[in-house]
């Protein structure tokens, strides 16, 4: 699977050959599944991601190096695999295993660039100062508007539904080593008559707004990132964007049974929903369903509009012309798809996809990428032409430990290779790879069953 951002670096490459260097917006949503417009699905209110998918290239396969939130971000950012980063959990800094690598972010400040974050970019908690070039700024907002809700574990204000506690308890995700207790915190859903600015994407999209003022204001490039909480839980959102739905008409997921012959582990029972009051064990009524989809779908709408602000002030202060737009999904999230919700760690088609999408420039031709890509790896083509070997991101060890212990016996001359044109029947994409002869061994023969296509 190629990589994701590699086109990122392809518009970096020939801008910079043309002698400037562009600014980069990137926007990170959490738990975005590709579920809206631009996936078609058209009952998801969802224009601003969707002008932004048909201004640039839209990847319809990209998927998540692991489905959990803290390795898929360290992944994306040092362009490295989780068994690098050694992050498989949410109680991992990627900097204890990797205390020298260049974050993607941190390559353009090294090379010139005003590099500024917000919002969740890295887990909950765990910030990385040297990415930035000004500290990285997250506002405190309420967890819910409605006083009632305010209760158990739900923190009166949160900067993000993964934020770090305050001083003196455990740091970061530390604190949450421990399980929550299943109906600890507020309801899973909330619409109340709130403005904007209300909940954590408000005042981030208000901070961005007032940043692209100021940075359009500096000579060197820009590197801004802007991460948004919403669709994640729980699924707060003023009433408007709840409005543009009608329960009635929102279908449920059609394949609410476990696969065949699955054992029970298989299916993870979804904690962090249950640590929301009114959740029950088991599987969720069809009623609840409905309520829960509703709020995912109203949180979707939110933060479009959220997105919308800052694209606008990004066209408004005239710099669209010269900025690329990278819209990066952390991993997909379950609706009750095989009776699981939230990302429930399972390797199924739904749940690793991200959305993701990418504009270079104003002019860039609309496309829909449909095989699959990967989003590590992209560190060592970005800006290329500027880049420092020094700064090239290590490849991970246990690949090349596996490369050498492969190509061992060939070079020994125990494995003949097949040719070229042999090895795999759709030379252009991953269909029918199943089909690839395995290496011949010197001295024998195919037997005859060996040569039919499966």
């Amino acid at each position: 699977m190629k990589p994701l951002c590699c086109l990122l670096a392809t518009a970096l490459v020939s801008t910079a050959l043309a002698g400037d260097k562009p600014n980069v917006l990137f926007i990170a949503v959490d738990d975005l599944r590709p579920e809206f417009g631009a996936y078609g699905a058209d009952y998801v209110k969802s224009p601003n991601l969707d002008r932004l998918a048909k201004s640039g290239i839209t990847f319809g396969r990209a998927y998540c190096q692991q489905a959990v939130c803290s390795p898929t971000r360290s992944s994306l950012m040092t362009g490295t695999r989780p068994d690098t980063t050694k992050v498989w959990d949410l109680n991992t800094h990627f900097r204890k295993a990797l205390p020298n690598v260049v974050t993607l972010a941190q390559h353009f400040k090294n090379n010139g660039y005003f590099v500024q974050g917000m919002g969740k970019i890295y887990h909950g908690g765990y910030d990385d100062p040297v990415t930035w070039s000004v500290p990285w700024q997250r506002p405190n907002a309420p967890t819910y508007a409605l006083k009632e809700n305010l209760t158990g574990e739900a923190p009166a204000l949160t900067a993000e539904p993964d934020a770090a506690p305050k001083k003196g308890g455990k740091k970061g995700a530390e604190k949450r080593k421990d399980a929550t207790p299943p109906g600890s915190r507020g309801p899973a859903f909330e619409g109340a008559e709130v403005p904007d600015d209300t909940f954590v994407d408000g005042k981030i999209a208000d901070l961005a707004v007032t940043t692209l003022r100021d940075i359009s204001k500096k000579k060197e490039p820009f590197f801004l990132a802007v991460g948004f909480a919403r669709p994640h839980l729980p699924f707060v959102s003023p009433k408007k964007y709840w409005d543009l739905y009608d329960p009635a008409t929102l279908a449920l997921a059609p394949n609410k049974f476990r696969p065949k012959d699955a054992p029970d582990y298989a299916i993870v029972p979804g904690g962090e929903l249950r640590a929301y009051r009114g959740i029950p064990g088991g599987s969720i009524p069809d009623d609840l369903a409905r309520q829960l989809k509703h709020g995912y779908y109203a949180a979707i709408s939110y933060m479009d509009a959220q997105l919308g602000k800052v694209l606008d002030e990004l066209d408004r202060l005239g710099l669209a012309k010269n900025t690329i737009v990278v819209l990066w999904g952390d991993h997909g999230w379950k609706l009750g798809e095989h009776d699981a919700w939230v990302q429930t760690h399972q390797l199924r088609e739904r749940h690793p996809r991200r959305a993701a999408a990418l504009r270079a420039r104003p002019e860039t031709r609309r496309r829909a990428h449909r095989f699959p890509r990967r989003v590590c790896g992209h560190l060592p083509h970005a800006s290329r032409p500027r880049r420092p070997p020094a700064a090239r991101a290590p490849r991970g060890p246990e690949l090349q430990a596996a490369a050498r212990k492969f190509r061992a016996p060939m070079e020994a001359g125990r494995v003949q290779p097949i040719p070229a044109r042999q090895r795999w029947p759709a030379a252009h994409g991953l269909r029918n790879a199943h089909r690839a002869p395995p290496l011949r061994r010197l001295g024998r023969t195919r037997r005859p069953h060996e040569n039919r296509r499966h």
